[in-house]
C-alpha cells in the first residue's frame, strides 16, 4: 500500500517561496545571478536543494538557466513587457471565457472563497511590498477563475505567464503610489462577472486589468530613467 503524501511543505517549498518573494520585491534585481555559493549562504541551505529550486523557477518563468553561466533570474524590459502583456492577454481572456462555459457550482464557490481570502488581506503590499501571504492570495484567485477551463495546456501557459509578469513589480516604483487605482475593486468586478457567467464582461475587466498595470509600470520606469 502506498504512503500518503504528507501536505506539510519541504524544505525545498520554503526556499522556493522565499526566493520568490525576494525576486517579486527586487531584493534579487531582474538579470542577477543566483549562484549557489551566495544563495546557500543566504537562505543557509545546501546545494541540492537549491539545484530543485532553481530549476522550479525556471519552469515558473522567474529564471534562465544558460550553458556555462548557470541561473539568473529572468531579465527585463520595456519590450519584453509589451510582449508578454500581448501574450497574456490573448491566453487568459481565452482560458477565462472557457472557464465561465464550462465552470460548475464548485468553482463558482471556490471563486468566491479566494476573493474573499484576498480581499481580506487588502493591498497593504502597495505601501510595504509584497508579502508571501498576499502573493499566495492573489495568486489562487486568479487561478481560481482559470482552473474551470478544461483544458490543462491552456491553464498552465496562463499561469506561468501571470508568474513571469509579476517580476515586474519590483521593476519601478508600486503603481498605488501614483495613482488613486482600485486594485481591491477591480478583483472584485472581475470576480462578480466570472460568477455572474458574464463572458464578455468578465474578458473586458481582465484584460484591463492586465494592460492597466502594464502601463502603468512603463510610465513609473520611463519617468525613473528620464529623472536626473
Amino acid at each position: 500500500m502506498a504512503r500518503a503524501r504528507s501536505s506539510s511543505p519541504t524544505r525545498s517549498d520554503v526556499i522556493l517561496g522565499q526566493i520568490r518573494v525576494d525576486i517579486l520585491n527586487g531584493r534579487l534585481a531582474p538579470g542577477s545571478r543566483l549562484g549557489f555559493a551566495d544563495l546557500g549562504e543566504r537562505y543557509s541551505v545546501s546545494a541540492g536543494v537549491l539545484r530543485e529550486v532553481l530549476t522550479r523557477l525556471v519552469e515558473q518563468g522567474l529564471a534562465e538557466s544558460e550553458a556555462q553561466f548557470g541561473f539568473r533570474v529572468v531579465d527585463v524590459s520595456i519590450e519584453r513587457l509589451v510582449q508578454l502583456t500581448d501574450a497574456r492577454v490573448a491566453i487568459e481572456t481565452l482560458v477565462t471565457r472557457q472557464a465561465i462555459a464550462a465552470g460548475d457550482i464548485a468553482w463558482e464557490a471556490d471563486v468566491v472563497a479566494k476573493h474573499h481570502a484576498l480581499a481580506r488581506i487588502g493591498d497593504s503590499l502597495f505601501s510595504t511590498g509584497i508579502t508571501e501571504e498576499w502573493l499566495t492570495a492573489h495568486e489562487a484567485f486568479h487561478a481560481s477563475i482559470l482552473s474551470g477551463c478544461k483544458n490543462a495546456y491552456l491553464i498552465e501557459m496562463a499561469v506561468r505567464l501571470r508568474s513571469i509578469s509579476e517580476v515586474y513589480r519590483c521593476w519601478s516604483r508600486p503603481e498605488h503610489n501614483r495613482t488613486h487605482r482600485d486594485v481591491a475593486g477591480e478583483h472584485r468586478e472581475i470576480m462578480s462577472a466570472a460568477i455572474g457567467r458574464d463572458a464578455d464582461r468578465a474578458v473586458e475587466l481582465t484584460e484591463a486589468h492586465i494592460r492597466h498595470t502594464t502601463e502603468l509600470l512603463i510610465s513609473g520606469r520611463t519617468a525613473e530613467l528620464s529623472s536626473p
